[in-house]
């Protein structure tokens, strides 16, 4: 069968290759691949920055954003034939922390998590893979078209529940939020919070294009300027470019008491002149909290789920900006005027 693949620590080492069908021993859920999407962190395993094959392999397959339909399930597993099914991209480590001991790989401790598509798992870019049932979530067939974005919206799923708990720590009646990044993360963060009932304000550069439309036909408020210059003083703020002025920006520039959650993995060696006193002085006068947030458990997918089934989904569809063939897989590396989400056909497009 075919599989897009990479050999890890060598930069432009993609190729589709032929592969052997997936082993039992993978999971006894057998599942045909459907969609893959395309974000930053493939590109950077492209380029070599990182990446990881299985233990024993000579190449990684690429993909975590997934969907897939299951062709064959044990009896007792929970699933059927033509179930629409995503996998969950990492699993607990195997000592396992306390962390993932409790369901909470999201949070490992050791390191030793394994990721599908990124660290020690072959990802889901290939036509056939397995998975065990506790790895795998049901998604309803309404969603076919834009399920894919299922792993994506979890990570900003994340974000918000820990959002949530950290204003319990004191009065929390947040009003405004603000969203910085207009790619699929930000727009998926901003619909959770319109969802939540907030004024949200997304800021991104991209003056046209579709971005603008999708956010003022969420019910947001698009902003081409600087949160500076805004003038907004959000209550909550998501971080979703991982670009370190905009970074620095949220963290300084909110209401009081202000929650900011990091999202977006930044680029090291960018130095940018802080006068670190003052942001201490803001923080702790302001009663502020900043927190990094990354990956997901099946309690995240879980509320992912509901937040698309909750949602427009041919607002959703217009998130996915182009389709690509997996054969075609160079086209959907190469950037496009326009691009929000590219997604990887990897079994051509079903109904």
């Amino acid at each position: 069968m075919q599989a897009l693949t990479i050999i890890p620590g060598t930069k432009d080492s993609l190729q589709l290759r032929e592969i052997p069908e997936p082993e039992p021993a993978e999971g006894s859920v057998l599942i045909q691949g459907l969609d893959v999407g395309l974000c930053g962190t493939d590109r950077e395993i492209v380029n070599a920055e990182y990446g990881q094959a299985p233990e024993g392999a000579s190449f990684l397959v690429l993909g975590h954003e997934n969907l897939g339909r299951v062709l064959e399930a044990p009896q007792d597993s929970g699933f059927s034939a033509g179930d629409l099914v995503v996998g969950i991209v990492r699993r607990p480590d195997p000592v396992p922390c306390g962390a993932c001991a409790a369901g909470e790989w999201d949070m490992c401790r050791n390191g030793q998590y394994t990721e599908h598509g990124i660290k020690g798992l072959h990802g889901f870019a290939r036509t056939q893979w397995r998975a065990d049932p506790d790895a795998l979530v049901r998604l309803d067939k309404s969603l076919t078209s834009v399920g894919v974005l299922l792993e994506p919206a979890t990570i900003v799923a994340k974000a918000w529940e820990q959002i949530d708990r950290i204003g319990q720590r004191a009065f929390y009646d947040p009003k405004v939020a603000v969203v910085t990044g207009a790619g699929p993360v930000g727009l998926l963060a901003a619909l959770l919070g319109v969802q939540r009932g907030l004024e949200v304000h997304v800021f991104d550069r991209v003056t046209d294009g579709p971005k603008p439309d999708l956010v003022r036909d969420l019910g947001a408020i698009y902003h081409t300027d600087t949160l500076t210059a805004s003038g907004v003083q959000a209550d909550v703020l998501l971080e979703c470019t991982g670009v370190s002025s905009v970074v620095l920006e949220v963290i300084t520039v909110h209401a009081t008491d202000a929650i900011v959650c990091l999202t977006g993995v930044s680029s090291t060696g960018d130095k940018i002149p802080v006068d670190l006193g003052a942001v201490n002085r803001g923080a702790v006068l302001g009663n502020e909290v900043i927190f990094g947030s990354v990956n997901a458990n099946r309690r995240h997918y879980e509320a992912a789920v509901q937040a698309l089934h909750q949602a427009d989904v041919d607002w959703l569809g217009r998130l996915i900006t182009r389709r690509v063939p997996l054969a075609d897989f160079a086209q959907a590396f190469r950037h496009g005027a326009g691009d929000v989400k590219v997604v990887l056909e990897v079994n051509g497009r079903e109904s």
